[in-house]
């Protein structure tokens, strides 16, 4: 019989360039919360707070399995840098440089990359407008949406804007407006980025699910697969985020991920927030 979390209570809090998460070690048995408990735990005010939950259990053809929910309680079958985070975690207990993991994505190859920094090799890149997905048969390139966006499937849909300034957007007004475009039937995360120099982009993001968060590592990913094949920036790019700087580098292999991770605390819910 499995225990449900609103009885083990036990999470640790962990974020990557404070893209933040409650993590779940399920790996001796117990339940993913449901959407409605989740959304109560992902409340900053009266929970612990978040951008995704993300839960891991034991699987046999991998290291881990990890399943993920965004704060609103919705499923995501990616987040990039939860998975580099808890990438990071098990290397730190079982003391090896590389690891399998699986997602709803699929299998993702992580590895200690030096000084401190985990890489995520987070799969090709859906670029055909069934796998995003899209309502319709559209050129993913440029979509018709006012600024002419990239739509890109990383596992989960993204939306990405080049725009002059990527600071002066309205981020709260359009990141909404945007998720909830009829062009996407699951939502989708929207980013608005701008050239900063030769290969490297600044990033802002608003997440299906989540809302504005400080980074977020699919996100990335879509920004610099789109940029790629826009044109505006060669396949490997450092992209600067509100939370700091990540590496993206799409290789033949799929799209890696490289940057910081931390595991801020471990915690333990009271008797009166599991009732």
């Amino acid at each position: 019989m499995t225990t449900p979390f609103s009885q083990s209570r036990r999470f640790m809090k962990m974020h990557g360039l404070g893209n933040d998460f409650l993590v779940l070690d399920l790996r001796d048995g117990g339940e993913l919360p449901s959407p409605a408990l989740a959304a109560a735990l992902g409340d900053r005010h009266r929970g612990v707070g978040f951008d995704q939950l993300a839960a891991i259990s034991a699987d046999d053809e991998s290291d881990a399995r990890l399943v993920f929910l965004n704060s609103d309680g919705s499923g995501s079958a990616a987040c990039g840098n939860a998975t580099r985070c808890i990438a990071r975690f098990l290397m730190n207990e079982t003391g090896r440089d590389e690891l399998t993991l699986r997602t709803d994505r699929g299998l993702l190859h992580a590895r200690d990359a030096g000084q401190g920094l985990t890489a995520v090799n987070m799969g090709h890149p859906q670029l055909e407008w069934a796998d995003v997905p899209l309502a319709e048969q559209l050129d993913t390139l440029h979509l018709p949406i006012e600024g002419a966006p990239t739509a890109t499937g990383m596992g989960n849909p993204h939306c990405s804007f080049f725009v002059s300034d990527a600071d002066a957007v309205d981020i709260l007004t359009l990141g909404p407006r945007i998720e909830h475009h009829p062009l996407f039937p699951e939502r989708t995360n929207v980013q608005f980025a701008s050239l900063l120099g030769p290969d490297r982009l600044r990033m802002r993001v608003w997440e299906r699910g989540a809302g504005l968060t400080l980074a977020s590592g699919s996100s990335s990913c879509a920004v610099a697969v789109a940029a790629a094949r826009r044109g505006i920036t060669g396949r490997t790019v450092q992209i600067v985020l509100d939370g700091g700087e990540i590496e993206i580098d799409w290789r033949d292999d799929g799209v890696w991920m490289t940057g910081p991770t931390a595991h801020v605390f471990t915690g333990e819910l009271t008797e009166e927030f599991g009732a």
